[in-house]
């Protein structure tokens, strides 16, 4: 019996990355836009505190989701074209 050497798995980076730019372009198409709340105080009068929760929306236009899917796809064909 004999044993073989196991060579690594050999996921470079710019693989990595192109995973992470087609997911983040997935991801950006799906939600359109980031939420947050936030509390403001509406009356401040002595002991009494009235506060006001405001719901903010950071948009993220499609373009970006487009951009990183269509880069990271040119990633993955370059780095297979190169291979």
């Amino acid at each position: 019996m004999t044993l073989t050497k196991l060579e690594p798995s050999t996921m470079n980076t710019t693989k990595v990355l192109a995973v992470i730019l087609i997911g983040l372009g997935i991801v950006a198409f799906a939600y359109q836009g980031i939420g947050y709340k936030t509390q403001e105080n509406v009356v401040d009068l002595g002991p009494i505190h009235v506060t006001a929760e405001k719901s903010h929306t950071l948009p993220l236009p499609p373009i970006v989701g487009a951009l990183a899917l269509l880069g990271g796809i040119a990633l993955l064909v370059v780095e297979s074209k190169k291979a």
